[in-house]
This record gives structure tokens, C-alpha cells and sequence, in this order.
């Protein structure tokens, strides 16, 4: 009798140690929205005014997901992440239908090598630059670049993909990702690669990251279940025509850097982005081509923001984004690229009620001339809406999140 209950106390402590050395967390945002956009076009009339509740495109669009982790020994550890998104309005799933299209992968962990994961993941111009982006902070996803051309806004996944990401050196830090296209007899078709770092010291963060994407209409504008490149959901021509026209470029290239600096209260950031759609017509592995484009297209981009905590609940921001797309040659005599521009300004405040729950105002405004990527003068593109019916277009969003 003593031996047995010795037995089940050992088994039971072992279990107990066990458990103590494995975790899973459940969490989750749900954030909800009423807004108001000016001069949206429409079938029957152009200029209208749209009211709408939305909750895939708030501070943090609605999601909730698994994190967990299990002690290995000698300082490694698994680690896995399965996160979905989802509309709170209709209850359907987001990322194109996708049960865990935010994310979802699993990988080995030690604090002293930093850790590597196999899945669907974020790219590294997201993950180094993208936080110094104010879509990322205060100003939600309707403030993300034109078309979400550099992909800083963490609304782009890549599959099959394997990443690093490292131990932080004295602030250093640094990763990078490969995802492999899975196509028989071609390595280099659908394949993806990123490389990135970030450095903080103090008050001062920086980031820097590149990325390249062989026929990326496919391989990754195309990443969603439901998706079909940039001719579809937010990056449609009828929806954001700034880059709908390019699907035919052989690779897409993105070369980023931002930082910032806090003093006091207050921090001052900046982005800036070269991003390239190139070796355009190629019709036979990436995308369609009607307007005959060829050669390459290069948008820059500069963001510069700011934000101030005006008390220890209260939070404002304000941001102004510039994007420059230069001309582009077409086969076709009837078609004249000759460049976009487009100019954004945000403005933010952001009152927390507390540590998970907080209330969110923000304004939007666009402008934009020159020819868009569809051969046609230049319409606002909001992102996340139908294209405007003109060249100028507004946003007001008011909000609330919790977190759990």
C-alpha cells in the first residue's frame, strides 16, 4: 500500500512538472468601428457618402488565436502561434476564408540562438519597418500606404515559409525568411525571400529590411484561399487601383527603413520605401497585362509622424505620407503612363479606459493626379475601400477595442 501510494504521488508530482513546462495562451482583439467616406464611387451615382460599421480594418483588426510553448531542456523550446481573423459583423472568417490566415506556424526556440519557424508568416519589411508606420500604431489599417504597395501594414502573409529571427545583441537584432515556391522543375518560380534587422538604444529604433518576390501576382498578393493576386480583394481595380495594372511584373521588390525617437512624452518617426514591380509582361507565369505595359515601375515613399501621450490615457497622432510612381512604357500607342502621385494625412487619439479597452478616433484624408496603374487619371484610394470617384477622398473612424 505505501509503495503504491509513493507511485501515484511521484507520477502525479512528474505530471505536475510536466504541465509547469508547457504553456498555452489564449488571446484575442475584437475591435469595432462606425465610419464615414466622402466622394465613394458607385454604380448608380459618383460622389456619394457611405456610413458603415467595420471591423476588419480598425487599430487592430478583429482576430483571436493560440500561443504556446514547450520546455525542452537546456535552454531550448517549442514554440507554435495559430491565429485567425475574423469580421465581428457577420462572423465570416478573414484572409480570404482562410482558418488561420493571420497566422499559423511552429518552430524551436533558445535565447541564445533566437529561434526558427516553418508556416505562414510575416516577411521581414513587415516585421523591422512596419512598426514605425503609424498603420501599425494609432492610426489603424485605413492609413496604411497607397495600395499597400510596401507591404508595412501587416495585411500580407507569406506561406511556406522558413524564418529566423535572432537573440537581441546590445538592441541588435536581426532575420530573414525563404519561402519556397513548390513548383515542379523550377526553384526560383513563386519563391520569396526577405532579410531585415533593427537596432534600439535608449530612444532611438531603428529598422531596415528587403525583400524580393519572383511572380508575386501569385506568390504573394495571391496568398489568400479566395485570393487572385493584385487583381483581387483590397488591391482590386475597382476597389485600389494603384497597383492592380502591375500584375504582370516578373518580381516585386521592396527596400525599406524607418526609426524613431521618444523624448518625454512625445516620438517622432519616419518611413521611407523604394518598392519595384518588374520585368513587366510576363504574361506566362505571373499575371494578365492589357495595357501592354513592359520594363519596370518604381514607387517611393515617405511617411513622417508623430505622436504625444498628452496624459497617461490619452493618446494623439498625426501623419503625413507622400507617394511618387513614376511613368511606364507600354507595346500599346493608345496608352500614356506618365507617373501618380498621391499625398495622405492622419490624424489620431486614442483614449484608453483601461489596460485592454480603449477608445479611438481617426481621420483619413487622400489625394492623388497623375495616371494610376489602370491607364486612368488618378482616383483616392483609401485603403480597404472602393476607389473614390475623383481624386480626393475622406475618412472619420470612431472605435473601440478590447483586447483579451
Amino acid at each position: 500500500m505505501k509503495r503504491l501510494i509513493f507511485s501515484v504521488v511521484v507520477v502525479n508530482a512528474f505530471v505536475t512538472a510536466a504541465n509547469a513546462q508547457s504553456t498555452v495562451t489564449l488571446y484575442g482583439i475584437i475591435d469595432e468601428g462606425f465610419e464615414v467616406v466622402s466622394n465613394v464611387k458607385t454604380a448608380e451615382r459618383t460622389g456619394k457618402t457611405m456610413y458603415q460599421l467595420d471591423s476588419s480594418s480598425g487599430l487592430n483588426p478583429s482576430r483571436w488565436g493560440l500561443r504556446g510553448s514547450e520546455d525542452l531542456g537546456a535552454g531550448w523550446k517549442t514554440i507554435f502561434t495559430l491565429e485567425n481573423g475574423f469580421e465581428v459583423n457577420t462572423g465570416k472568417l478573414g484572409q480570404g476564408g482562410a482558418e488561420w490566415g493571420r497566422q499559423a506556424f511552429v518552430g524551436l526556440a533558445n535565447e541564445n540562438y533566437g529561434s526558427l519557424t516553418l508556416g505562414r508568416q510575416y516577411d521581414s519589411v513587415e516585421d523591422f519597418v512596419g512598426p514605425f508606420g503609424v498603420a501599425d500604431q494609432w492610426a489603424s489599417q485605413r492609413a496604411a500606404h497607397p495600395g499597400t504597395l510596401d507591404t508595412l501594414n501587416l495585411l500580407i502573409r507569406t506561406n511556406n515559409s522558413v524564418k529566423y529571427a535572432s537573440p537581441s545583441y546590445s538592441g541588435l537584432t536581426f532575420g530573414g525568411l525563404y519561402s519556397l515556391g513548390g513548383q515542379p522543375g523550377s526553384i526560383s518560380l513563386n519563391q520569396l525571400f526577405s532579410l531585415g534587422a533593427a537596432y534600439v538604444n535608449g530612444p532611438i529604433s531603428l529598422g531596415v529590411a528587403y525583400l524580393n518576390v519572383r511572380n508575386p501576382n501569385n506568390s504573394f498578393f495571391g496568398d489568400n484561399p479566395s485570393g487572385g493576386g493584385v487583381a483581387a480583394n483590397n488591391t482590386s481595380a475597382s476597389t485600389n487601383p494603384v497597383i492592380s495594372g502591375y500584375a504582370s511584373a516578373h518580381t516585386y521588390q521592396v527596400i525599406a527603413t524607418g526609426g524613431s525617437y521618444t523624448f518625454g512624452a512625445a516620438t517622432v518617426g519616419a518611413t521611407y520605401s523604394n518598392t519595384r514591380f518588374m520585368n513587366l509582361g510576363d504574361t506566362a507565369t505571373s499575371g494578365p497585362n492589357p495595357l501592354g505595359y513592359t520594363g519596370s515601375v518604381t514607387f517611393n515613399n515617405a511617411e513622417v509622424n508623430g505622436k504625444y501621450r498628452l496624459t497617461p490615457s490619452l493618446l494623439l497622432g498625426v501623419a503625413y505620407d507622400y507617394t511618387k510612381g513614376n511613368g511606364v512604357s507600354s507595346t500599346h500607342a493608345a496608352v500614356h503612363n506618365s507617373g501618380v502621385k498621391y499625398h495622405q494625412f492622419a490624424l489620431g487619439v486614442d483614449y484608453f479606459l483601461s489596460k485592454r479597452t480603449d477608445l479611438y478616433f481617426v481621420g483619413v484624408y487622400q489625394k492623388a493626379s497623375g495616371i494610376d496603374s489602370t491607364g486612368q487619371k488618378a482616383v483616392a484610394s483609401i485603403d480597404n475601400e472602393t476607389a473614390a470617384a475623383g481624386n480626393h477622398a475622406a475618412l472619420a473612424r470612431i472605435g473601440v477595442r478590447v483586447k483579451f
